[in-house]
């Protein structure tokens, strides 16, 4: 399972904490409000020990009722400014709080959009879902309440000792004997607390991976009879998390039970000691009362210091894991770092280059791939290849000594692709054929820059791909893959996602035509019917259908499609192709082939073997001169499914 990247150990909370003001200040003004008004709230509760003082020795001294009543009403209207004050701050705080969620957890999402493949092919779906959901409420709850009273907490503490200091300095003392250890374990359980938080956040990640995999695969579970195994590799993941989970409420109970049993000792002191001043004279039992109700009023702001310090580790665990995906380089358009761009005349050597004959394919193919080749300051040329193609025009698709490694691939790995040269022509269609784990789902991927090459480059019409923007590249090229993905929308959405927004319904009917996709006219409700999450209420052929109708519905200038008709019966296949002809004579298209049939619907094939192309040419002229090529078509030898 993918792993995420581990947690600085130097880490700092208040520093990872830090990095959510951008998001926060758009609302600071109503924050800081709420903030001042909950210490205003604070510091009225410490008001009615003074009150209790007055009353104590005054009113009930000199035993005057009319005074005890006063200062009953001074206390009613002290706790009733108190609650109004506490619920004015959760009103302020509600609405930009939401606010601040939804905004990151949009900025989140748009960021996804824009990672490369590459992102997403090493993280965990379950991880990525986890910091969109559960770790963005923890940091909102952070938010509304432990970053508040962080603040407001600690200025009643300081408020309060000071009140207690002024009132008798000596019980002041005592009551602040505990303060050193108290810190001191804060310590101690911050840095345990962040281990184990990030521990559990990280189990939550892989739990949900379990369930969502266990929810979209449930046809595979019930089909091999798996529910058994699947449940145990679930319990074992909660139960991992479960023991994690205790170990944290083990750490909170250790925390919480020296912060209340230190202070509640040193209030006991201080009682006793005032006690014995109060019956020698020393001191006034008003004041006593006052700093015992100032003690007994500061018991939640300390009793909760390990409450809110847990909560903001917590909190600053979901940040970190929050902008490890933010951090992450998102797709830019510029050339990829540490790859060479297309020298400014490729286009015009590109008109120079030829296809490869069966002859020098051969001994290309004895060219090692334990090492890419350096970027070439031109293409390099080929041998030409006889037929109507001898003279290649200018444009059209072309490989100009491509190279790819994957990004994480071990050092010294041979790489997938090595020195690829391949043109494709203006409105010609070509072939790819090869075995398993020759590159060809890898290559087709490089075109709209699903992945980055890591020498070479590709041009479509003369021009990098690297030069244009993504989302003008990605207009001029269409794709449809070989596991087609529907999401949970109509059909008719799911269709025009592959064109621009002027679409209309002609076009959806058209490319429906083309991939002989009228089976969605007798569905319930016809192009409005919703598929379903994946279009798992279609049958394989048919979600293959509809990603065929996405590919085409732009009427894109160039297609690549891999093995698009793998899950067509033969009879469907045939009508498919019949129309998938007359698309292909207006465009000029890439199609990964494994059967001769899907061969035929393309001008030339081009065989890709150990990530070279090692013979290019018509179908009939390969299998005349080029075993492996007529061993692939005859069924000798197994045949890739990517």
């Amino acid at each position: 399972m993918p792993t995420t990247p581990a947690p600085a150990k130097d880490r700092s909370a208040v520093r990872t904490l830090l990095r959510l003001w951008p998001y926060v200040r758009p609302v600071r003004a109503r924050l800081f409000t709420a903030a001042a008004i909950a210490v205003i709230a604070s510091c009225t509760g410490l008001v009615i020990p003074l009150v209790l003082k007055w009353m104590v020795d005054g009113p009930v001294a000199d035993r005057d009722p009319g005074g005890v009543w006063l200062g009953a009403l001074y206390l009613l209207l002290l706790g009733i400014a108190e609650a109004l004050l506490f619920g004015l701050r959760r009103w302020l705080v509600a609405r930009p709080l939401s606010h601040v969620e939804a905004e990151m957890r949009a900025g989140l999402y748009r960021h996804l959009q824009r990672l490369p493949v590459a992102f997403h092919d090493r993280w965990a779906s379950g991880q990525l879902l986890s910091r969109a959901t559960t770790d963005l409420m923890l940091l909102r709850m952070f938010l509304a309440f432990p970053l508040t009273f962080l603040l407001v907490n600690g200025v009643t503490i300081l408020v309060g000792v000071a009140i207690m200091l002024l009132q008798d300095w000596v019980l002041g003392l005592v009551v602040l004997g505990p303060a050193i250890p108290v810190v001191v374990m804060c310590v101690i359980f911050e840095n345990r607390y962040a281990r184990v938080a990030r521990r559990a956040q990280d189990q939550v990640g892989d739990l949900t991976t379990v369930v969502e995999e266990s929810v979209l695969g449930i046809r595979v579970v019930k089909g091999f009879g798996r529910h058994r195994s699947q449940a145990r590799a679930f319990h074992e993941l909660s139960s991992t998390l479960r023991g994690t989970e205790l170990h944290k409420a083990r750490l909170l109970a250790t925390i919480w039970a020296v912060i209340v049993t230190l202070p509640e000792l040193a209030i006991g002191a201080a009682l006793v000691l005032g006690t014995v001043r109060v019956a020698d004279g020393e001191l006034s039992a008003g004041t006593l009362v006052a700093f015992l109700s100032t003690a007994l009023a500061l018991r939640w702001p300390v009793d909760s210091i390990g409450f809110l310090l847990a909560m903001s580790q917590e909190a600053a665990t979901a940040t970190e894991r929050y902008f490890e995906v933010m951090d992450a380089e998102p797709e830019d358009d510029g050339v990829p770092v540490g790859r060479a761009p297309a020298p400014a005349s490729a286009s015009t050597s590109a008109s120079t280059s030829t296809s490869a004959s069966a002859s020098a394919s051969a001994s290309a193919s004895a060219v090692p791939v334990s090492a890419p080749a350096p970027v070439a300051e031109d293409p390099p040329s080929a041998p030409a290849t006889s037929g109507r193609y001898a003279s290649p025009p200018e444009g059209g698709l072309r490989f100009h000594g491509v190279t790819f490694r994957y990004p994480d691939a071990e050092p010294g790995s041979p790489p997938v692709l090595d020195r690829v040269d391949l043109h494709i022509r203006p409105g010609e269609s070509m072939a790819l054929v090869g075995t398993t784990g020759s590159g060809k789902t890898t290559l087709t991927a490089l075109v709209p820059r699903l992945h980055e090459v890591t020498s070479g480059w590709i041009t479509l019409d003369g021009e990098d791909i690297t030069a244009m923007p993504r989302e003008e590249l990605r207009t001029k090229v269409a794709v449809a893959f070989e596991e087609p993905t529907l999401f949970s929308a109509s059909v008719g959405e799911n269709v025009l996602m592959g064109a621009g927004d002027g679409a209309d319904d002609g076009d959806l009917e058209r490319a429906l035509a083309v991939a002989r996709a009228e089976f969605v006219h007798a569905l319930p409700q016809g192009t409005r019917t919703q598929v379903g999450e994946q279009g798992l209420s279609l049958s394989g052929g048919q979600r293959q259908r509809l990603a065929l109708a996405r590919a085409v519905v732009g009427r894109p200038r160039f297609l690549v499609l891999d093995d698009p008709l793998s899950a067509l019966d033969v009879h469907t296949e045939a009508a498919v192709e019949a129309a998938l002809r007359r698309v292909l004579a207006d465009t000029t298209a890439l199609i990964v082939a494994h059967r001769p049939s899907t061969v035929l619907l393309a001008d030339r094939v081009a065989l890709l073997s150990g990530g070279r192309i090692t013979a290019v040419g018509t179908h009939h002229e390969l299998l005349r001169t080029h075993a492996e090529y007529a061993r692939l078509m005859s069924g000798d030898q197994e045949t890739d499914r990517r």
